[in-house]
């Protein structure tokens, strides 16, 4: 986690939040003291907010000890008491442990404690969501995009949108790294009240499986949730691709949305748009033949603009014009996906297409860091990491590429081992010049990172022409692949996008390929 990130994100409370007694959140939450002394507390202790994270805590909040995969958060208790924690919910583990390192404190009792953070955040931040156009987008790729193409469009209809995800935690002017594609839910509620209490009218998230499973999301009342699609990801975590789709199906329930807007371009789109619990929209992007309420035609790239027009057909007849600043059908199914979304939140169509053509040059996704000028190249930073966004990736910029298209890539450490072939093959079918480099090796060699995606390379390429493999610093790959850029080439740095540390061997290294290729473009070509 990056930590200072973390810490600014701590910052973003409501300036009044009116305190709720511990009793009525012990009720809203069903939690049981854990002492008769305890329930004496919850007659006279009021709380003001709350936190899973014991460097996270102010006087007068509570303290969730949640149990780890490596330490029960009970462990750190007295911290969050010594911070000014009122109380601390738990289970029977964690409540032992309180007891014996901080005694005297109250302790309400979960049998899930994880699973009751949401609600009881919610509660003690009187549910924000409720009174703001909330919407989430899920799926493997295209969170970051669509929900920025959102924000644009919710910005443009409301005056001002809260966002929360992969890349940034912002909430007015105020913006702070993200340490996580969805934050813990007391830290989401919070951000949602303080949203409300500056009068911004809507959130744009970010909705990852992860957090959907662990329940990060639980309470929160989302108006419309979207789905983009389901690739080969976090096999790690779900360990089947079924398992992977059913864990973001649980958005499409009343629980969790009133409404649903669903991409069928693939097989499980389809298969959630068929089983969703609420009202479901489908959309269809690509060409085919499955049925959808609304779909796509006529999408054209701008070799000169690198962006994409196309019309969006809906229910009603509906003949949408529309242009995605970003090139691609990959792109063109995140800005459809927003604009239908935002059609279905209340948003005047006239409105929605308008701010979407705005909403241009997202951080790592298709960032354009030079433009093609007749002498310089075009040079892009994106975040495609896994084998089926690589693809669309390269086959978004192939149309815009008079000349050679070169790849700077690499793959994760400590993930998914069955991606690293796979990117290697696509990549060599489909670029002209690849340079191979690190991503995150975390605790692995990254060398055996490498050789994995370069058997896959082999697999195509089997005198391995136009391939070479930086051992040095993934910085210098990214310089490389610009000094081999020419003014009719591009070159596409992919796997990092936004992030802006490197993780090796322990250590996160402050890093972002955007202001490094940057430097390198203007070493090679000057100044614009």
């Amino acid at each position: 986690m990056n930590n200072q990130a973390y810490e600014s994100a701590a910052s973003l409370r409501p300036k009044h939040n009116p305190p709720v007694p511990l009793g009525a959140l012990a009720q809203a939450a069903s939690l049981v003291p854990a002492t008769p002394q305890d329930a004496a507390a919850l007659e006279s202790l009021q709380a003001t907010g709350l936190s899973v994270d014991s460097g996270d805590i102010l006087p007068g909040e509570i303290f969730a000890a949640l149990p780890g995969f490596n330490a029960h958060g009970a462990r750190y208790a007295a911290q969050a008491v010594q911070a000014g924690a009122i109380a601390v919910v738990t289970d029977s583990q964690g409540a032992g442990i309180v007891a014996e390192t901080c005694p005297g404190t109250p302790v309400l009792l979960a049998s899930d404690p994880r699973a009751v953070v949401g609600p009881l955040a919610a509660e003690v931040y009187h549910h924000p969501s409720r009174h703001l156009v909330t919407t989430a987008v899920t799926g493997t790729n295209g969170k970051t995009t669509t929900s920025y193409f959102l924000d644009a469009i919710l910005s443009a209809h409301l005056g001002a949108c809260m966002m929360a995800g992969t890349i940034e935690l912002r909430v007015g002017r105020r913006s702070v790294e993200s340490p996580r594609t969805t934050v813990e839910a007391p830290v989401l509620q919070r951000m949602l009240a303080l949203a409300l209490e500056e009068g911004v009218g809507a959130a744009s998230l970010e909705a990852s499986s992860h957090a959907i499973v662990l329940h990060r999301l639980d309470a929160t009342s989302i108006d419309i949730a979207g789905f983009t699609n389901l690739q080969r990801d976090h096999l790690d975590f779900h360990s089947t691709m079924e398992e992977y789709l059913q864990a973001k199906a649980q958005l499409f329930t009343p629980e969790h949305s009133s409404r649903g807007v669903v991409c069928v371009d693939d097989r499980w789109g389809a298969q959630l748009a068929a089983e969703a619990a609420i009202p479901v929209d489908r959309l269809r992007a690509y060409p085919g033949q499955t049925p959808a309420d609304w779909w796509v035609t006529d999408a054209t790239v701008s070799l000169e603009e690198a962006a994409t027009t196309f019309t969006l057909h809906g229910p009603d007849g509906e003949e949408i014009a529309a242009s995605c600043p970003l090139p691609g059908l990959v792109n063109v199914q995140n800005a459809a996906l927003a604009l239908v979304m935002a059609i279905r939140a209340g948003v005047p169509t006239d409105t929605a297409v308008t701010a979407l053509a705005g909403a241009h040059n997202i951080p790592g996704r298709m960032q354009r860091i030079s433009q093609r000028d007749g002498r310089r190249g075009l040079c892009i930073v994106d975040f495609a990491h896994t084998p089926d966004a690589m693809e669309l990736a390269l086959a978004a910029v192939r149309p815009i590429t008079p000349g050679r298209l070169i790849v700077v890539f690499g793959s994760d450490g400590d993930r998914d081992q069955g991606k690293r072939p796979m990117l290697g093959e696509v990549c060599a079918r489909l670029a002209d010049v690849l340079v191979v480099t690190d991503e995150n090796p975390r605790s692995e060699d990254p060398g055996l990172i490498r050789a994995a995606i370069l058997e896959g390379v082999r697999s195509v390429r089997p005198g391995m022409e136009n391939v070479e493999e930086i051992t040095t610093w993934r910085g210098d790959a990214v310089e490389r692949g610009v000094e081999l850029c020419g003014p009719d080439d591009t070159v596409i740095v992919t796997g990092k996008g936004h992030e802006p540390f490197l993780e090796a061997a322990g250590e996160f290294i402050r890093y972002n390929d955007a202001p490094v290729m940057a430097q390198a473009v203007e070493k090679k070509w000057g100044r614009p």
